[in-house]
């Protein structure tokens, strides 16, 4: 049997390394097949693929050296890496910042693929944000609005989504438009909250800086200086997303944001996202920006969940 043996003088750092319980040890050893035990500040790797487990507990030792915190999401990331030929500190994340939170926390890209997604959105007018549930798609969009703005790169904020989620219809809500909205538009104010506060988000909205409406109310209008974000854009139709696009004016920014396997439209009706991306991946100054499930930075179980349905979805593309 292989073994590698990689000393280490600190005990804090072994500590981190190994986690509550050994939790982050195990992830490893389950991915790999390996045994790794610590001894006299000497960590043991037994086992065939051995050399492969070092180099991902090198690159946490990296990781945790760079004050930054292991977790079993960026675990599994440095293993996706390390599958690639990749090391995480050649992804330079630790050195990216998107923007800072109200109270001063740095808000960083975890993959590789979000800060791509996020390059791209600093330097085209128009990207599209595609991919699974739990990659940011929609975070990373309005953080790098809020930053815009506290930039003055722009004078406006405009986040919208089409009102459509498993077939129930607006009119059969309670309360007025706003209050009909709000459900749908959540997780938009969610990430403004965490970003501008909430007392601020409130203020801005009040002035009209920051507008959260549904992408019916957007027709006729034409948006200068602004960033504008639609969300959930695998539920608009094709006429919808036509509607949305030619309302981009001058020194403006969009970011559509959508995940084309989880669409809400009645049956018949073709994604407008789905047209987008057939007919618009040539043009100049527009970018498609895929993210993956290993994009995820959700619950670990979310990952495997869709990586199961993407084992189905092409089982059955091969079936057909």
């Amino acid at each position: 049997m292989n073994e590698l043996k990689i000393r280490i003088d600190d005990a804090e750092l072994i500590n981190k390394i190994f986690g509550s319980l050994d939790r982050n040890i195990n992830i490893i050893e389950e991915s790999f097949g390996v045994e790794i035990r610590e001894r006299n500040d000497m960590i043991n790797i037994s086992g065939d693929r051995c050399q492969e487990a070092g180099k991902v507990m090198h690159d946490l030792i990296d990781i945790i050296k760079a004050d930054e915190n292991i977790d079993v999401q960026k675990i599994n990331y440095v293993i996706a890496l390390n599958s690639e030929g990749k090391t995480y500190k050649e992804t330079q994340l630790s050195n990216s910042i998107i923007c800072f939170t109200h109270k001063g926390k740095p808000i960083k890209p975890k993959t590789l693929g979000q800060a791509n997604y996020a390059k791209a959105i600093k330097s085209h007018d128009i990207v599209f944000g595609i991919g699974p549930a739990g990659t940011g798609k929609t975070y990373i969009a309005v953080a790098l609005a809020a930053s815009a703005f506290k930039n003055r790169e722009i004078e406006k904020i405009i986040l919208t989504r089409p009102a459509v989620e498993a077939g129930e219809k607006l009119g059969f809500l309670p309360g007025d438009l706003q209050e009909k909205v709000d459900p749908y538009l959540r997780p938009l104010y969610d990430a403004l909250y965490d970003i501008l506060g909430r007392e601020n988000t409130a203020r801005l909205k009040e002035k009209e800086v920051i507008e959260v409406i549904p992408l019916a109310y957007m027709r006729g209008r034409t948006f200068d200086n602004a960033f504008i974000i639609l969300d959930e854009a695998q539920n608009t139709t094709k006429e919808q997303m036509k509607m949305f696009l030619t309302r981009l004016g001058f020194g403006s920014k969009v970011v559509v944001t959508g995940d084309i396997t989880q669409t809400d439209l009645p049956k018949g009706k073709k994604s407008g996202l789905k047209q987008a991306m057939q007919i618009l991946t040539d043009i100049k100054g527009i970018k498609f920006c895929f993210l993956k499930a290993q994009d995820v930075v959700r619950h670990d179980l979310v990952r495997r969940i869709i990586e199961a349905y993407e084992r189905l979805s092409a089982e059955e593309d091969t079936e057909e």
